[in-house]
């Protein structure tokens, strides 16, 4: 995003934005920053106005400013609300990396098992480097396992639900390795399925189940599913694809998608709102009162990257630990995750030092604007009202 170097809107504008959370009595660098922000915010969704977004802000424990842009459904002109479901993408890895260390803390798996040891079929990959080591769980929940982005098989990104383990296990055989074990960074998103298989197997219960039953359920997410339930169709924020050559944009794809992704479930099939998100960030942020790992386990994951690589005069500008993404800018260091698929875009950040997270959810696909760069503009800014 552009962003200008004043404030656009009066303060009193900001506390005409603000939900009815009591944050009109936030200090007066909040609101500022806040009424900032929804300023530049609708300033560039002006640019092309296709689908919607919805934006936001915990602090601490709370959500403490939300707005919501555009439409849910351009079609009817229904307006998001904070209940509305949006898909999620690879968001999604983050909750596959917190159910792998909840079964660490159990004592079912270590992070440097081969993940042969629950996925034997993974030796099906093919072209694995001659004398390699078997990749570990570690390995893959990092991206550091040489697997490659996709699969080669047809059609891996279409089919139901139930049968995303068949679909994974059937796209084994037609991957292949792009590095060797633990020498390069490289996305995968067949490693992450496998990792979700993995848990699965090593949980001894269905790894929707558990992310539904050890996640969803204590943190009170009670919009958040890996299926279009009749609730989540009630106020689904529709996608909304549009052609790289311009033109109208188009819901067929993500349309289809709603009846299955395909093997694209351990990496990117959650559908989730505001709402849900913010009681998640806010347990990354470590203030939320629910237990889902040990503070200390927590707390050390966050503090190990396994790559990392500098953006232009940003040194270490990004990395990936496991089950989450770094990116710096300046010296804010944040937290979180991305995610893109048919008609969605997503971003949930977390700054642990100044207590902020941001939530950006965003039903355009190929869009001018995107949910991560805005969501990481977003938390540095409040990032700097905290010093």
């Amino acid at each position: 995003m552009r962003w200008p170097r004043r404030v656009l809107f009066a303060l009193a504008l900001c506390v005409a934005c603000l939900p009815a959370s009591g944050v009109a009595q936030a200090p007066a660098s909040l609101q500022a920053a806040l009424a900032s922000i929804d300023a530049r915010v609708s300033a560039d969704f002006a640019r092309d106005r296709v689908g919607g977004m919805s934006v936001g802000v915990v602090s601490g424990s709370t959500l403490v400013w939300s707005k919501h842009y555009g439409y849910a459904e351009a079609e009817t002109k229904r307006v998001a609300t904070n209940e509305t479901d949006y898909r999620i993408g690879s968001i999604t890895k983050q909750f596959t990396a917190l159910a792998l260390l909840q079964l660490v803390e159990q004592g079912k798996m270590r992070v440097s098992d081969p993940i042969e040891k629950y996925v034997p079929e993974i030796k099906a990959v093919q072209g694995a480097p001659a004398g390699s080591s078997p990749i570990t769980i570690l390995q893959v929940g990092t991206m550091m396992s040489g697997l490659a982005r996709e699969p080669s098989c047809q059609n891996h990104s279409v089919g139901p639900l139930s049968s995303w383990q068949k679909k994974v296990l059937d796209c084994l055989p037609q991957t292949r390795y792009q590095f060797e074990p633990g020498t390069q960074y490289l996305y995968s998103n067949i490693g992450y399925a496998t990792l979700g298989l993995a848990v699965e197997r090593a949980g001894t219960q269905p790894y929707i189940a558990q992310v539904a039953d050890r996640i969803f359920t204590p943190l009170g997410m009670t919009r958040s599913s890996f299926e279009p339930s009749a609730a989540v169709r009630r106020d689904l924020a529709h996608g909304y694809v549009r052609p790289d050559g311009g033109g109208p944009a188009s819901r067929t794809q993500p349309d289809a998608e709603l009846d299955g992704r395909g093997y694209r479930v351990p990496n990117g099939a959650i559908f989730s709102t505001i709402t849900d998100l913010a009681k998640f960030v806010a347990w990354e942020l470590g203030t939320s009162p629910v237990t889902l790992l040990k503070k200390e386990t927590q707390s050390a994951n966050y503090d190990v990257v396994y790559s990392a690589a500098s953006g232009g005069n940003n040194p270490m500008a990004s990395g990936y630990g496991l089950g989450f993404q770094l990116v710096r800018r300046g010296d804010v260091v944040m937290l979180g995750h991305g995610g893109s698929t048919a008609g969605y875009h997503a971003a949930a950040l977390f700054h642990r030092k100044s207590g902020f997270g941001v939530i950006v959810l965003r039903n355009c696909d190929s869009c001018v604007v995107d949910a991560q760069p805005v969501a990481v503009a977003v938390l540095a800014e409040l990032a700097g009202v905290s010093k």
